[in-house]
């Protein structure tokens, strides 16, 4: 189970005991958000993705929505989601707890800008009823994610 990995890859850095474990699901945003009492906004979803045979996961806000045309900016190609019975395999997490923590050796994690408008957000932990809650810098470190990235719309007023 991967909350369990999460769990062994929090006690590195001695914050396992911030974990969140719900008795209700998290697997959306709308439930993540009723269950830890915040704003849908405030959920920090991973989406998983492949790039030919690389296997990315990018963290975004959850009102943010890939923006097509920024994402082929980013990565000169089109956005392709890993299917269902891809993801756990690819990405380490079920589908409904993906998480940028404790991830496989070649998963690449991007953190997106529709973020950084939040003091605190809430990253799943490896399954559907798990959370965290973590600033912006937290989350950067736990998430040794590659680089910042403006992939996403529908999360500013200027779009």
């Amino acid at each position: 189970m991967s909350l369990i990995k999460v769990k062994e890859y929090f006690k590195k850095y001695d914050i396992e005991d911030k974990i969140i474990e719900l008795n209700e699901s998290s697997a959306t945003v709308a439930e993540a958000a009723h269950a830890l009492n915040c704003s849908e906004c405030e959920i920090a979803k991973s989406l998983s993705f492949k790039i030919n045979d690389e296997v990315i996961i990018i963290v975004v806000a959850g009102d943010a929505k890939i923006d097509n045309s920024k994402y082929k900016h980013e990565f000169n190609t089109k956005a392709k989601m890993l299917e269902f019975n891809e993801v756990e395999p690819l990405t380490g997490h079920e589908v409904g707890g993906v998480c940028p923590f404790a991830v496989n050796d070649n998963v690449k994690v991007y953190l997106d800008e529709s973020l950084k408008r939040f003091e605190y957000v809430y990253p799943a932990c490896g399954s559907h009823n798990s959370a965290i809650k973590l600033t912006i810098k937290e989350l950067e470190k736990y998430s040794n994610y590659v680089k910042w990235i403006d992939v996403c719309k529908g999360w500013n007023n200027n779009e």
